[in-house]
């Protein structure tokens, strides 16, 4: 059974084992993540996952900030308050959990782990670890298939 401190090292080996969504769902639903929102939305219907894979950070689009046209909106005091701690962790050599993103309509769109990108970001960090989810086992083929980052990645469903 993978490990469940919800670590890099603890995805891979859920990967290893086909229990990536499991890991995902666990994770979602830790005080790491508090997005049981998400959790639950993920455990309605099957999805096809790739990944830990590193990937640029660039490609990601940001779904909650302190932005107003963000589809999660946070406030700018608690979204502050939340990055300059990962920032002072990541000093510290900490690896984060990956992103979770989700491929939707040719879309990287980053479902959790915002705080973490954003850290990662401010701290000059061009990639980072992340599960990618598709709703089919064919969008997840064709994104193995075209993207680079992807050769070699563990793939489920």
């Amino acid at each position: 059974m993978p490990d469940r401190s919800f670590s890099l090292e603890s995805a891979r080996s859920a990967a290893e084992h086909d229990e990536i969504a499991r890991w995902v769902g666990d994770f979602l639903a830790s005080s790491g993540s508090d997005n049981e929102m998400l959790a639950a939305a993920l455990a309605q219907e099957r999805h096809w996952w790739v990944g830990p894979l590193r990937f640029p950070l660039d490609r990601l689009e940001r779904m909650a900030g302190p932005e107003d046209d963000v589809e999660c909106p946070v406030d700018d005091d608690e979204w502050e308050d939340d990055i300059d701690g990962m920032e002072d962790s990541l000093d510290d050599g900490w690896e984060p959990p990956p992103l979770l993103v989700q491929c939707a309509d040719d879309q990287l769109l980053l479902q959790d782990g915002n705080h973490r990108y954003e850290a990662m970001t401010r701290a000059g960090e061009s990639s980072g670890w992340v599960l990618v989810y598709f709703p089919d086992e064919a969008g997840r083929d064709r994104f193995v298939a075209s993207e680079p980052a992807a050769a070699g990645a563990p793939t489920c469903g």
